[in-house]
């Protein structure tokens, strides 16, 4: 079946099998990269991306019943190849070890944001709770949310 996205703001127009995930178009016919397969069954979090603004864990959504715009990782990245305010939060404050939970930590972190539901340690915790770090650096990334939310938000 053909199906009509956009994705990191660029329309895409492809013929896809139904049964394809929105994870496996991003990383095996689009070649992006930054959302993970973790679990492969929505429990860890390394596929989340936005759809709508909306967290989505990539791994359980069918890509043809994608509807709304989609932001990967590779999509924060302004056009001046600067990073991201919660990119740069999360290197500022060594938010990642291996690296591998990174991507769906940032996506998830940036929709907490918007979302509000960053305003203090206890509600990023909660709201950061369906991402997974097998390096358990927890304290750091919740560091990074606050600093990047900080950040997003801007001068008062």
């Amino acid at each position: 079946m053909d199906i009509d996205l956009t994705i990191n703001g660029r329309p895409v127009v492809l013929a896809v099998d139904p049964r394809t995930t929105l994870l496996d178009l991003l990383r095996e016919r689009l070649e992006l990269v930054g959302a993970k397969r973790g679990c492969n069954h929505g429990q860890c979090g390394a596929c989340t991306v936005l759809v709508g603004g909306r967290r989505v864990l990539s791994c359980l959504a069918l890509a043809a019943t994608v509807r709304e715009s989609v932001t990967t990782l590779e999509g924060l990245t302004p056009e001046d190849g600067s990073l991201h305010p919660m990119q740069q939060a999360f290197l500022d404050h060594d938010a990642y070890q291996c690296g591998y939970c990174t991507p769906g930590q940032i996506m998830s972190a940036v929709a907490c944001v918007r979302e509000g539901r960053a305003g203090s340690v206890e509600e990023v915790r909660e709201a950061m709770s369906g991402n997974l770090c097998r390096c358990s650096a927890y304290p750091n990334i919740v560091e990074a949310v606050l600093a990047g939310r900080a950040a997003m938000e801007g001068p008062p």
